[in-house]
């Protein structure tokens, strides 16, 4: 495992398709890159980063995401995301996020994941759901 590196960043880039859009995705009814993809897109920037510090039996699974969506985009336009690695600590993981486009930034957002065992986290979810249905408390 390496050591992790604050200050380290990773990014992916996307050209938005009619697919991301919110009035494909559900969240919205205009033909704009939709939050929640943005927030994927800026959410797997930090997944491929904390996945440089983290053994081969072991992913990152997302637990805490605060997205600040600014700025609308149209499709056909080329998006960036970064992810900042802020903090690590044991299992846990903090990233700074940034996504722009051609004309500037479109979101920004802070993010933790956590590092787990692939095989009993699979495992955990196929037990809870054989579990009968819970009401919300």
């Amino acid at each position: 495992m390496n050591h992790p590196e604050i200050g380290a960043k990773a990014t992916r880039t996307i050209t938005v398709t009619a697919e991301q859009l919110a009035s494909a995705v559900g969240s919205g009814t205009v033909d704009v890159f939709a939050t929640p993809m943005a927030a994927a897109l800026m959410e797997g920037a930090a997944c491929d980063l904390a996945s440089r510090y983290i053994e081969d039996i072991y992913t990152t699974v997302g637990s805490e995401i605060c997205v600040q969506h600014l700025c609308p985009t149209a499709p056909g336009v080329t998006v960036t995301a970064e992810a900042e690695l802020t903090k690590a600590d044991g299992r846990f993981f903090e990233f700074r996020l940034t996504a722009w486009d051609n004309a500037g930034v479109i979101a920004t957002g802070t993010h933790t994941r956590v590092s787990v065992k692939k095989e009993s986290f699979a495992k955990k979810a196929q037990e809870r759901k054989a579990q009968p249905p819970q009401e919300a408390k």
